[in-house]
């Protein structure tokens, strides 16, 4: 893993070589002037263990941008399309034929989110018909059913903590009176289909509203000394409670005893604020998107449900400046629309090289990640270390690599792991057979990088 610390052009993103076991998500709004290509971003993203990405439509160069990438997309039917799809399956069906399906499966779409915050977005213009967020969301589903694909892509909607009654104590939370009938369906749905139930949490905005009632570190991710809930839960985080909050207002609607899974659809906190939000600071939002990035990857539970992992998809990539609201709706990504980094993030990490002492420059606007003509192929990080093992074994035998370098003692040895170990010799054998795109596939564990994987006196070969 220590060679791809070094390949690495998301700072934040480093932080997710801490642990092996999940991935972790990130959404990827495009309301900007200054953005970059979808494609460079999906380049770039695969150099991570980024595997989950989400975006707020469909726009098809993004779709084209992550074919083949091996990451996983969550696309929205945005919130004026969903009458539209309400109308009949036939609607519906011809949205997934223009939207979708060119696209599968080459780009590995696994979840449609039906609208965002449908239900508590207030629209001026015209109001939201609450019937026709459920009726949309299973005419998609009978579309996916009737073409075999339902098993594969889910539906479901991202709702806010506005649905809630109130949302502490957790144990005792409900649905907003006025939403029963509406989050029973599409409980019910979720609960039928296996589709997760999405909500969009973010603590930085309970404490904005009550700077007096919420303390900082709290919502920062970091109060070791917990809140207790009166049925005896401690709660660390503001975080968990949240989403325990929505554990017992569905079971409040009867389906305690039903499978359905909570995804924290977007979370995250602001770099910059309008005066008087005094929290919304480059030094806040680096300690949160890391604590929530190192929560994504504890595979933990809540305390209320403490074996349930949970998916969480950090907001947001980039900020995007033609956002409408106040500054800090601006102001939530990771990086600038010109790639440089909002903010450092420590890169300390146990698998990198020493000679880097936890410190690389990356950035799009910083240091330029692509170098001409030349390419590396290196192990996907989440790939299963099963097959990694048997492509290890078969470059560095019948493939005909010279893997002394990772043998004991050579300078590629260490980081003593599978995934570096494959990488030097998938590399070898890639820049052996002339860099064509089927000798970095190795069973769909390889991935083709621009950025070199080289680190200390661990050298790799290229043309």
């Amino acid at each position: 893993m220590s060679l791809l610390c070094s390949t690495i052009v998301f700072p934040l993103l480093v932080l997710l070589l801490l642990s092996p076991v999940n991935g972790v998500g990130i959404n990827y709004g495009t309301i900007g002037s200054n953005l970059p290509s979808p494609k460079k971003v999906a380049q770039l993203l695969q150099s991570t263990i980024i595997n989950k990405v989400k975006i707020y439509d469909t726009n098809p160069q993004i779709l084209e941008a992550f074919s083949n990438t091996g990451i996983d997309l969550i696309v929205a039917v945005e919130n004026s399309h969903v009458a539209n799809l309400s109308a009949t399956q036939s609607a519906a069906d011809v949205w997934f034929s223009a939207r979708i399906l060119p696209f599968i499966p080459a780009t590995s779409i696994v979840a449609i989110a039906v609208g965002n915050e449908y239900l508590t977005t207030d629209n001026d213009d015209d109001k939201l018909d609450h019937n026709a967020l459920v009726q949309a969301m299973q005419n998609l589903h009978s579309v996916l059913l009737a073409r075999g694909l339902d098993r594969k892509i889910k539906v479901s909607t991202p709702h806010s903590m506005a649905v809630l009654a109130s949302s502490f104590p957790p144990s005792s939370s409900t649905f907003a009176t006025t939403l029963l009938p509406i989050m029973t369906s599409i409980v019910g749905f979720l609960a039928d289909t296996g589709a997760p139930f999405m909500v969009n949490a973010y603590p930085y905005f309970a404490y904005r509203d009550n700077p007096g009632m919420v303390n900082l570190e709290y919502a920062l991710l970091g109060n070791a000394t917990g809140v207790r809930d009166p049925k005896g839960y401690v709660y660390t985080n503001m975080l968990d409670a949240q989403i325990d909050a929505i554990r017992s207002a569905v079971n409040a609607l009867g389906f305690g005893n039903r499978t359905i899974k909570i995804m924290v659809s977007e979370s995250g906190w602001p770099s910059k604020g309008d005066k008087g939000e005094t929290a919304a600071t480059a030094d806040n939002a680096r300690t949160y998107n890391a604590r929530l990035v190192e929560r994504a990857q504890s595979n933990k539970g809540t305390p209320m449900s403490p074996k349930d992992n949970i998916d969480i998809f950090v907001f947001a990539l980039f900020n995007e400046n033609k956002k409408q609201g106040g500054t800090s709706e601006r102001n939530f990504g990771i990086f600038n629309g010109d790639g440089s980094k909002v903010y450092d993030v420590d890169l300390s990490c146990q698998f990198c090289s020493s000679n880097t002492n936890g410190k690389i420059n990356f950035g799009f606007g910083e240091k330029e990640s692509l170098r001409g003509p030349s390419v590396w192929c290196v192990a996907k990080p989440h790939a299963d270390e099963k097959v990694i093992q048997a492509v290890l074994d078969f470059c560095c035998g019948p493939g005909g690599v010279d893997c002394r370098e990772i043998y004991e003692n050579g300078d590629c040895f260490q980081p003593d792991k599978i995934h570096a170990h494959a990488s030097y010799a998938m590399n070898a054998y890639y820049q052996m057979h002339g860099r064509n795109y089927w000798n970095c596939d190795f069973k769909g564990t390889g991935l083709v990088t621009f950025s070199d994987p080289s680190y200390g006196r661990c050298f790799y070969s290229q043309q």
